[in-house]
């Protein structure tokens, strides 16, 4: 690969990271830990709610959830057809049904209509997922939840830091997931973390990430700690490391920077592309920020002569990688089949999946760099015009 390609994704790992890696390194701490107590404290303080569990993934999380919640075979959980195949496969271990509902055409957040046309008596959830980084319209989302009474377990994979009119995702339902994978805007390489206000559901994640033990194992190889647990329950190994903690501690420190240099490169995309009538930016709505963990673009596809796809080649051929988030989990395979579901009940999702591009945006992206994404998308746009 071109030294002067433009990757679609790099990690911001700095002196910072190394720092925090060595010294966790030297300490004979490598598993659940110390650091991973203090990851979980500095980031419930950032996040500003009561608990905190992490885990080793966001599915991992929104697993333990479900259990904690005490979801059931044959029962239901809403989920947006526009996300990663994650936030429904964790409904499928308790051998319940996901029920899939398109999404809104501006936003592509779950549609609130949807929701309440998907509502059955055997509906217990609702796990909406903030696209991109926006939050979904969680005043409606949770008004409806209180009504039939459902919990909520917002999929916050691309939300970190996002804002919902004011206040911090993570601190507005009953509970919420976090991601760290490698893309992530908050990276740990893998991993994932839990917030709620409520105890009882902090305490039962807390419990089943390790086994169903009855005390972590850091605690019980610690100088001032007994060998002696029990199992409480019959758990799964879903814990978090000190060697991530060791990158979350560092990332967790300049999330607000990271997100900062987010936000300029998508005013710089949005200010490069507003005169290009061949594709539409990300709508934001004014009572919310976005972590921008992408910034996708559609293509005007009656405008054009070539298909997303060959637009996406095309660039790579200018030396820029591209994304594409998501393909529609109704339309793989396996969901498609054993749901028996139709194209035809998500008109949006599916209408946009064909346009769909996510340009590159992270702190390591320079000026020069995005103006040449943008100077890639404008040429590309005027020679395949219709």
């Amino acid at each position: 690969m071109s030294t002067n390609f433009i990757q679609f994704h790099k990690p911001w790992i700095g002196q910072e990271e190394i720092d925090e890696m060595t010294e966790t390194l030297q300490s004979g701490w490598l598993s659940m830990g110390p650091k991973t107590l203090k990851f979980e404290q500095n980031f419930r303080d950032y996040i500003g709610s009561n608990f905190t569990v992490s885990v080793n993934s966001w599915t991992a999380a929104g697993h333990l959830a479900l259990e904690a919640l005490g979801l059931q075979k044959g029962d239901e959980v809403i989920v947006p057809t526009m996300t990663f195949p994650a936030t429904a496969e964790i409904v499928y271990y308790f051998e319940a049904k996901p029920v899939f509902v398109d999404v809104e055409p501006e936003t592509l957040n779950i549609s609130i209509d949807g929701i309440l046309k998907a509502i059955t008596p055997k509906t217990k959830a609702i796990i909406p997922v903030h696209y991109g980084g926006q939050p979904a319209d969680m005043d409606e989302i949770l008004e409806i939840a209180k009504k039939f009474n459902l919990t909520v377990i917002e999929d916050a994979a691309h939300a970190l830091p996002a804002l919902y009119k004011g206040k911090k995702v993570g601190n507005i339902s009953d509970i919420t997931c976090f991601s760290f994978y490698a893309t992530k805007t908050l990276s740990t390489g893998e991993g994932g973390m839990i917030c709620t206000n409520n105890e009882e559901l902090a305490e039962r994640t807390r419990l089943m990430r390790m086994h169903g033990m009855s005390r972590d194992a850091w605690k019980r190889y610690s100088d001032s700690c007994s060998w002696y647990y029990e199992i409480i329950g019959p758990g799964y190994k879903y814990n978090f490391t000190d060697l991530q903690a060791s990158l979350g501690l560092a990332q967790l420190r300049k999330v607000d920077s990271m997100w900062q240099r987010r936000k300029e490169i998508a005013a710089l995309y949005t200010e490069g592309l507003k005169h290009n009538d061949f594709l539409t930016k990300p709508l934001i709505k004014s009572d919310r920020e976005t972590a921008w963990h992408l910034f996708q673009i559609q293509l005007n596809l009656e405008k054009i002569t070539i298909s997303r796809d060959q637009f996406i080649n095309e660039l790579k051929d200018l030396g820029v990688g591209t994304g594409v988030h998501f393909m529609p989990v109704h339309q793989h395979k396996f969901y498609r089949d054993s749901l028996n579901l139709s194209n035809d009940d998500f008109p949006v999702a599916n209408d946009a999946f064909d346009r769909l591009i996510s340009l590159p945006i992270y702190p390591g992206l320079s000026d020069q760099q995005v103006f040449k994404v943008v100077e890639s998308v404008n040429h590309l746009s005027k020679k395949f015009s219709s």
